[in-house]
């Protein structure tokens, strides 16, 4: 054991250690990199000056105070009736830590990354230089270098240590907070808090200094919250509160990837009231302390809090970590949008003079985010409310704005119900062409995939697209080409002469907006299953290879389509299926191929797949491949090959028979292999069903035998590494089990045998 004070500490090994002179001469910025990095915790240095100087957004001419920006409220404010904040800002000065704490702080820095110190010696040390701290907190943690130093700390100390550090500093945490370097200390002591909540015990301890800090924050939340730094801490401590770490969440800055799937169906999206974690420990009565005293605190300068991008972040977090609090959200809602509290009537919630502003609000980058939250998290009665009253007549105004679409687009993808589509679509359902000048591509897409989700307006959607990107001069084979680049398209003078551009990346929006197409009924998609089966050879082998058009494709042959139509288009990538197998996103679609094609063009596949085994064994995707293909199976038995091939086809067959949802008989016959998707109202039974169907047709157990024993079949996939090398050649499998047979046999007779043999010598 060891125990280190300011005074007793020696050095061990100096390999970042910098001189006092250096120090004072501002030489702080050339170390402290190696043991940082490994960490995580490195950070981009700035011009300016460390500490609080470095924050040059909030810096006075002395470098050494910190005052709230209003940048963002004076352009949202600019030509309004709108005035700034009159309060005094609080400013706190920063002292210079003397020389003597800065050596014991590189001395034990050195140490640490000397690796000498066993677990028990640093959390000891840990514990004493925090306790030498006392006092010098907010110097320590907002000086750049020594910060780094005081992470380590904090990470190594016991929670003892940890809460009276914090408690020390409670009163200067908002200031800390907002510091280039001090955020980073703020933000380690949450994450170790949060680590020190598996033990129950400890509870009132982490709550009582929780509690400080949030009183502090509270205090005067407005300058927190819009600097950049703390709006950062914040929203962990928001995290921690809840009782989520914000590693874990999605809720810091939510991929747009995942919006996105959501809003175009491409993922199933979280049902009302679940928000994505399961809260196991969290501290809700001070989380509803934090957020509502925060809101007080700023209500009167709601309008800045509305146009500050790191405001807005504060508040989209503390919406998603209240979803499915229905009641604190119709309370918090309105408040965000500028309503009084004074002027609300029961059962109402938004007041119709607030509307206007709201309306121009979202033209502003931060509140048209803030707005795309507020829609994904409100209430059914006050949604209905926003759809109503706030968007109501602007929706093509908003459609057109460079910010305000996505708030539309938001919008459309919530709405639940048909008189809510009937209202967007009486706005903007005639407007899909000059949305689409404008290039508001999203918008459409967001139209087309509640259309189909909700089952209204699909005709509709369907019609005025092709209206859209195809006069009555032109031939039908032309929809998809131009969807697919839709921006090229647009922006073209001559539209009359544009050609399919080979070599350019296929516009994301376009393919968003296929994909949903092709989830139409058939009858109601027939100029686009025309257009993508009437594509040159060359064309969709463009397509195939592109990232985003290989999608397309892959819907297409999803569709409810007719099978021969879906063939026509495979076949016109034969002799390119071992190029498309190689690449990780086109592989997919070469899959989607096998499965929609008949015995001749299966073969035509796993043929060109059979010369490129070794190289498809390297890829990620190659194995899968091979084994669901059987391409091993076909290059040394290939009439075996397709008489499994004939079984597995004749068992789907009999499955869809039994269990699919009606079609009609020259549906089911036309090739139950590529339409099964969409010959039954359970997907998720049919993917269950289709693994029991090929483990059947690999094996000698009955499918319909098995078929109602969940644990077998079960047993049966969780298996099916160990029997991969079964499943990819049956025949080595039988002959394997006649083998086990013979040698059963063997045995029990050689086992009789001597039994025998020593019966007759007793």
């Amino acid at each position: 054991m060891v125990s280190v004070g300011l005074k007793a500490l020696t050095s061990r090994r100096h390999r970042t250690f910098i001189s006092i002179e250096d120090r004072l001469m501002g030489e702080d910025k050339l170390t402290h990199k190696s043991g940082r990095r490994k960490n995580g915790m490195s950070r981009k240095a700035e011009k300016g000056g460390n500490g609080f100087d470095g924050n040059d957004a909030h810096k006075n001419v002395s470098g050494m105070t910190y005052g709230g920006t209003l940048s963002s409220y004076k352009k949202f404010s600019k030509n309004k009736n709108t005035s700034p904040r009159t309060t005094p800002q609080t400013s706190v000065i920063r002292k210079q830590v003397d020389p003597e704490t800065t050596k014991y702080f590189s001395e034990i820095a050195n140490l640490f990354e000397s690796n000498e110190a066993d677990f028990e010696e640093r959390s000891v040390i840990c514990g004493n230089a925090l306790e030498e701290a006392m006092g010098k907190e907010f110097e320590l943690a907002t000086d750049y270098i020594i910060s780094h130093t005081m992470q380590s700390l904090l990470e190594g100390c016991n929670v003892d240590h940890l809460c009276s550090f914090l408690h020390g500093c409670a009163k200067q945490f908002p200031f800390i907070a907002m510091d280039r370097s001090g955020s980073h200390v703020a933000e380690t002591a949450i994450k170790s808090l949060a680590m020190h909540l598996e033990d129950k015990d400890v509870y009132p301890l982490v709550e009582d200094t929780l509690t400080a800090i949030c009183k502090e924050i509270v205090a005067n939340p407005l300058d927190v919250m819009c600097n950049c730094y703390g709006s950062h801490v914040l929203r962990s401590l928001l995290h921690l509160c809840k009782g989520v770490t914000s590693d874990s969440s999605e809720f810091h800055t939510r991929k747009s990837s995942t919006v996105v799937a959501e809003r175009f169906n491409v993922k199933v999206p979280r049902s009302s009231g679940d928000s994505g974690f399961h809260n196991e420990r969290g501290f809700p009565e001070l989380l509803k302390l934090l957020v509502f005293g925060m809101l007080k605190g700023a209500r009167k300068d709601a309008r800045i809090l509305q146009v500050d991008q790191y405001g807005s972040l504060v508040l989209q977090t503390i919406l998603k970590l209240l979803v499915g609090q229905d009641d604190e959200l119709r309370h918090i809602i309105p408040i965000l949008l500028g309503c009084s509290e004074e002027e609300a009537v029961g059962g109402t919630f938004i007041q119709i003079s607030v509307v206007p502003d709201v309306v121009d609000l979202m033209k502003e980058t931060a509140f048209s985010h803030l707005m795309e939250v507020i829609l994904e998290v409100a209430p059914e009665d006050l949604f209905n409310e926003l759809c109503t009253k706030v968007f109501k007549n602007s929706l093509l105004e908003l459609s057109s704005d460079p910010c305000g679409n996505f708030a539309v687009q938001a919008l459309i993808s919530h709405i639940k119900y048909k008189d809510q589509m009937d209202l967007v679509w009486s706005e903007i359902g005639t407007k899909v062409r000059d949305l689409l000048e404008m290039g508001r591509s999203g918008v459409v897409a967001s139209l087309i995939a509640t259309s189909q989700r909700l089952q209204t307006h699909e005709l509709k959607c369907s019609e005025a697209l092709v209206r859209a990107v195809c006069s009555t001069d032109d031939s039908p084979r032309c929809i998809v080409p131009r969807i697919l680049f839709i921006d090229r398209y647009f922006s073209c003078e001559d539209k009359a002469k544009w050609d399919f551009p080979s070599g350019v990346k296929i516009h994301v929006m376009g393919s968003l907006i296929l994909q949903a197409v092709f989830r139409y009924r058939s009858e109601l998609i027939q100029p686009y299953i025309t257009s993508i089966t009437s594509m040159e050879a060359d064309h969709v082998l463009e397509v195939a290879k592109d990232s985003s058009g290989t999608r397309v494709i892959e819907a297409f042959l999803n569709s409810d389509a007719p099978a021969k139509l879906k063939r026509r288009l495979v076949m016109k990538l034969r002799g390119h299926f071992g190029e498309l197998s190689m690449l990780s996103s086109s592989s997919f679609t070469v899959e989607k191929c096998f499965n929609s094609s008949n015995m001749s063009l299966r073969e035509a596949i796993v043929s060109e797949l059979v010369d490129l085994q070794s190289d498809l064994s390297k890829t990620k995707q190659g194995p899968y491949l091979l084994r669901k293909f059987d391409v091993e199976g076909f290059a040394f038995r290939p009439d075996q090959w397709r008489s499994k091939q004939a079984s597995r086809e004749s068992t789907y067959k009999e499955f869809h028979d039994m269990f699919g949802s009606g079609k009609s008989k020259s549906q089911k016959t036309e090739g139950f292999l590529a339409d099964s998707s969409k010959h039954t109202s359970h997907p998720k039974d049919v993917k269950t069903m289709r693994k029991e169907i090929e483990h059947h047709t690999t094996s000698d157990v009955p499918f319909l035998a098995m078929s109602g024993f969940k644990g077998k079949s079960e047993k049966s996939n969780h298996g099916g590494k160990k029997h991969s090398r079964a499943f990819m050649d049956n025949d080595i499998s039988e002959g394997r089990t006649e083998k086990s047979k013979r040698k059963r046999n063997k045995d029990q007779s050689e086992n009789a045998a001597a039994a025998s043999k020593r019966k007759r010598k007793v």
